[in-house]
């Protein structure tokens, strides 16, 4: 009797629970939207490195696969699927390819919202390979330039990023543990925190400024160091959907290319992204 009562009591509580959630496959916009500073998100866009013949070109995207939602809160389910590549600027408008860096990997999202206010997380399963290109190759000498060869670059990660927004800033903290990874003198874990910030006061409506910073704590052969990127710029579009930005950005610290990953580099970019 008490048996048939709990059965009973779970699939009517199942049930109902289940009737408060809608379901949407392919939903037009993400759950989660990336995180501006963050280097490790999909982006299509151009990138051209101040005082230096470097350009940094984003191809990828990310989506939500499938999407519960209630009146307040909103599971996701989805994958990335982005590479971002390091070209040489040339005359007779070459850019030769130097280093390109393949990122895929699924994704699962968790947010409540209420009103303006808004807390989540974002969890990722993700592998990173890196290749030498033909751009890094000079065919006059027969070697690699600076002397850098290609080698196998590979590693496979868990990254959690919880965070809060208010209006327009989100601030978040990050965790990323790196379960295998070639070159092994790269240390296992990574320690994040960063901000974007729509400054909505001074929108237009469809023009909106914004700055964003990342901090990411990482390093080599248990050996930490931290890696800077600050960005500022404008938005046209819905703030907090998708859009088309102009921005101006800083990055130093270790390369965020793979097969760079033990250089150390500081400049400023200058460039354009079609926010997804």
């Amino acid at each position: 009797m008490i048996k048939n009562l709990t059965i009973t009591v779970i699939i009517v509580f199942s049930v109902n629970l289940y009737s408060q959630w809608t379901k949407e496959w392919f939903p037009a916009a993400l759950n989660i939207q990336p995180f501006i500073a963050n280097i490790l998100e999909a982006r299509t866009g151009f990138m051209f490195a101040l005082n230096e013949d470097r350009i940094k070109l984003d191809i990828g995207t990310t989506r939500d696969i499938l999407l519960l939602k209630s009146r307040e809160e909103s599971f996701s389910f989805g994958a990335d699927l982005f590479t971002f590549t390091r070209l040489r600027s040339e005359e007779n408008f070459k850019f030769p390819v130097e280093t390109i860096d393949f990122f895929f990997g699924i994704n699962a999202g968790y947010k409540v919202s209420n009103a303006n206010k808004e807390i989540g997380a974002r969890f990722r399963f993700s592998h990173i390979s890196a290749h030498l290109v033909d751009g890094s190759y000079d065919g006059n000498t027969k070697s690699w330039i600076d002397g850098r060869e290609p080698f196998v670059y590979s590693k496979e990660f868990f990254e959690l990023i919880p965070y809060y927004r208010i209006e327009g800033f989100r601030f978040y903290l990050g965790l990323t543990y790196i379960i295998h990874v070639i070159p092994d003198i790269i240390n296992s874990g990574i320690y994040q925190a960063g901000f974007d910030y729509y400054i909505l006061f001074l929108s237009s409506g469809s023009i909106t400024p914004f700055i964003a910073y990342d901090f990411k704590l990482n390093g080599l052969n248990d050996v930490y160091s931290g890696n800077n990127i600050a960005k500022i710029g404008v938005k046209i579009g819905e703030p907090l959907s998708r859009g088309f930005s102009i921005l101006l950005s800083y990055i130093s610290g270790k390369s965020i290319h793979g097969e760079l990953f033990d250089l150390s580099e500081n400049y400023f970019n200058l460039g354009f992204n079609l926010d997804l």
